[in-house]
């Protein structure tokens, strides 16, 4: 991961955590690399959870046709919550091949944070896409998989 993306871009995951009750944001790539991650959240942990988060993104496109209705082609992801006994992650689309990830306590404002995130994510606009890399076959949100 390039500091100097990480720098550039910390300070405004910096803001979706000041809401209170959030814990940590995460930018991450399709492929699971780190692309940044709010102070709160060593390099490392953010590392780990970026290649997980990837890994659930690409389930929860999978899952598209669950949902589908028979006349539609497309059914495009755009964001997959999670809720455990003392907390959530949020995870949304940041742009083609990026995504966002905030972690939160179970007190916290949901339409907040998923409100904050999305402003995040306009505001950041071609600083969040990350193109696919070559070769991975990857095709992006709402390809066929």
């Amino acid at each position: 991961m390039n500091d100097h993306i990480n720098q550039e871009l910390a300070w405004m995951l910096d803001e979706v955590v000041k809401i209170p009750e959030a814990r940590h944001a995460i930018l991450l790539s399709a492929d699971g690399m780190l692309r940044a991650h709010s102070e709160g959240i060593d390099r490392d942990e953010a590392e780990r959870q970026a290649a997980a988060l990837s890994g659930l993104q690409s389930i929860s496109r999978s899952t598209a046709d669950f949902c589908t209705h028979p006349a539609r082609q497309e059914t495009p992801w755009r964001q997959t919550l999670i809720e455990f006994a003392h907390g959530y992650v949020f995870l949304i689309a940041a742009g083609p091949g990026a995504y966002l990830a905030v972690s939160a306590t179970e007190n916290v404002d949901m339409e907040a944070v998923t409100y904050r995130m999305q402003k995040t994510v306009d505001r950041l606009g071609k600083e969040l896409v990350s193109p696919p890399r070559q070769g991975t076959g990857w095709q992006g949100p709402g390809s066929p998989a």
